[in-house]
């Protein structure tokens, strides 16, 4: 009995998402009285770090097969790594890469699976996993009763933080059979700070009046060391990139801090950010709905009051340097 933690990559680097996995699972390895094996996929010079999160073994994947995604071959590539390392537990983060794998692989394996966990399971009485539903206005307690179990983790749920230790890293290429998928151009975002990643957004919305004013929300962003986002009607009206887009029809963010200027705060929009941990909302309606679902607010002309917060963050960063 093991667990295996797919652990993502990016630009040949360990993922944020995936340190949070591979803590996830060593504490649930370490409840267990059982050990922990991450699988990267892909070029990766960090893949050993793994380690100092409570992985003991990692395997590499790093074949010329595996360089385009393919999720019905990673699938195959994470089942055979469940076999070689007989694990009962596999571990994904809720992402895109994820949501792609994790279906299939419990598919293969005949296992239950919960997607989006906020929480460890509890093991009191059976095996229980907590996550959210109705859009985050709720929780619920699934039990999976399958042998095998796969879980794929919402970002931003677990303390991540480094436990210490090592891990031996291995080479895995097992045959897995040919890909289908060609890809013929991968176009990535121009951000430093992808939102999925951000512990820290400033968002704004129509309230900013056009593309034109946005300099004051990417100045506050980067003095927060956060990312940008934007309401729907922002990215089609093409003020924003797309990919800035936060809500139900755009990406779900679950950050420690989102700040929402000069959004309404409609149903779709607090669908994909209500998992925030504290949500501060500027806004000169006082009747704005989304100051019903804020840790804080300021009624107010974002005009007048961002340009104070700016000064008071940049303040605070050269008192603090």
């Amino acid at each position: 009995m093991s667990i295996l933690i797919y652990a993502n990559t990016a630009n040949g680097k360990i993922h944020k998402s995936a340190l949070e996995a591979v803590a996830y699972g060593s504490k649930i390895a370490k409840d267990m009285g059982t050990n922990t094996t991450a699988i990267v996929v892909g070029a990766c010079d960090d893949a050993d770090t793994l380690g100092e999160f409570g992985a003991t073994k990692v395997l590499h994947a790093n074949d010329t097969k595996f360089n385009s995604f393919d999720p019905s071959v990673y699938a195959k590539l994470v089942t055979a790594a469940v076999e070689a390392e007989g694990a009962d537990i596999i571990i994904f983060s809720h992402d895109y890469t994820g949501k792609s794998i994790a279906p299939r692989v419990s598919a293969r394996l005949d296992a239950g699976l919960v997607s989006g966990a906020v929480d460890y399971p509890n093991t009191n009485n059976g095996f229980t996993i907590r996550k959210a539903v109705f859009s985050g206005k709720a929780f619920a307690n699934i039990s999976i009763t399958t042998d095998k179990k796969v879980i794929s983790l919402l970002p931003n749920s677990v303390d991540k933080s480094p436990v210490g230790g090592s891990a031996s890293v291995e080479t895995f290429n097992p045959e897995v059979g040919a890909s289908t998928v060609m890809v013929k151009e991968v176009v990535k975002e121009s951000t430093d700070l992808p939102l999925t990643e951000a512990e820290k957004v400033v968002s704004a919305g129509r309230g900013l009046k056009g593309p034109e004013n946005w300099e004051m929300v990417e100045d506050l962003a980067k003095a927060l060391g956060a990312a940008t986002a934007c309401s729907r009607p922002v990215s089609d009206m093409d003020w924003r990139p797309h990919h800035e887009h936060v809500g139900q029809t755009g990406v779900a963010i679950r950050p420690n801090l989102y700040i929402a200027i000069g959004i309404s705060g409609a149903i779709q929009h607090l669908a994909g950010v209500n998992q925030s941990k504290t949500i501060v909302v500027i806004n000169n309606d006082p009747e704005a709905p989304f100051f019903k679902s804020a840790n804080y607010g300021i009624v107010g002309d974002a005009f007048e009051v961002v340009p104070k917060l700016l000064e008071a963050a940049k303040a605070f960063n050269a008192a603090n340097h």
